[in-house]
């Protein structure tokens, strides 16, 4: 069983943007970007077998809100639910880098196995040869995937990534982003022994819950115009996260029960003139 987390920005009533712009150019920053954006999150829970081969996922997301607490808690009540009933699962969590995820992720399930996204460490890693090299300089494109396959097939991938990314900090002293990353593959360490993973068929990539963002926030609520407050958002979103974990049946008869009432004619209503007619 594989959990992730991930956010999407999407455009929010009420979000202060003209007053986060007029704030920028008081600082005397640039007004472009995404004013009145707030961060929509979403978690997966995928199923594989053992060969690899994804099963199914559940997809949950949720408006924006302090720390995305209402979706940690969904989150960990579905994966308590599912260890009850196979404590026998392996659980592996994947994110990108964000601290506030991992956070969250290590006491979820602390005997868990743990992954950083392999392609949000190869973006890093092309971000230092990029400072290094010149963005698109041949030896730093080649030196990129030199390093990329090491990282991935090799056994102690992540520590040849991390000295030679010692060696572009000396030669580079003065290029912030080199050290940055370097930081980022130390601080990750232990979390990135992806020939370890791949030789026993576990998943390596956020891509399911980056896709989740794509199809439960990011076309359904970023169209052109679009603005959204929170209760209507959050009534999109669950819905669409209900259909696409194969859920929606069952809610619906929940949601039907719940919400049902019984409605009684009043004495003196009459037939509408065309229901007569016909």
């Amino acid at each position: 069983m594989a959990v992730s987390l991930d956010e999407v920005m999407v455009p929010m009533k009420g979000g202060a943007r003209e007053a986060k712009r007029a704030e920028a150019r008081a600082a005397g920053k640039q007004t472009k970007g995404p004013a009145g954006y707030q961060e929509v999150g979403c978690a997966t829970v995928s199923f594989y077998d053992r060969e690899g081969e994804r099963l199914d996922t559940l997809r949950f997301a949720r408006m924006p809100e302090p720390k995305k607490a209402t979706l940690k808690s969904i989150l960990t009540a579905e994966v308590r639910t599912v260890l009850a009933q196979r404590p026998d699962l392996n659980v592996v969590k994947v994110a990108d880098g964000a601290k506030d995820n991992w956070t969250y992720l290590e006491a979820l399930v602390p005997e868990g196995e743990e992954r950083v996204d392999f392609y949000h460490a190869t973006e890093q890693l092309k971000a230092a040869l990029d400072a290094a090299y010149g963005e698109s300089a041949p030896k730093g494109q080649a030196q990129f995937k030199k390093l990329r396959h090491v990282l991935l097939e090799d056994t102690d991938g992540v520590d040849k990534v991390i000295r030679a990314l010692i060696y572009l900090r000396t030669k580079h002293s003065r290029r912030k982003r080199i050290a940055e990353v370097l930081s980022y593959f130390r601080r990750h360490r232990r979390r990135m022994d992806y020939a370890e993973a791949v030789s026993r068929d576990l998943p390596i990539g956020s891509g399911v819950v980056e896709a989740a963002c794509k199809t439960l926030a990011t076309q359904r609520m970023k169209r052109s115009g679009m603005r959204w407050r929170h209760a209507g958002g959050q009534a999109i979103l669950t819905l669409r996260a209900l259909v696409q974990s194969h859920r929606f049946e069952h809610a619906w008869s929940l949601l039907s029960a719940t919400y049902r009432a019984d409605v009684t004619l009043p004495g003196n209503a009459t037939e509408l003139p065309w229901k007569r007619a016909a």
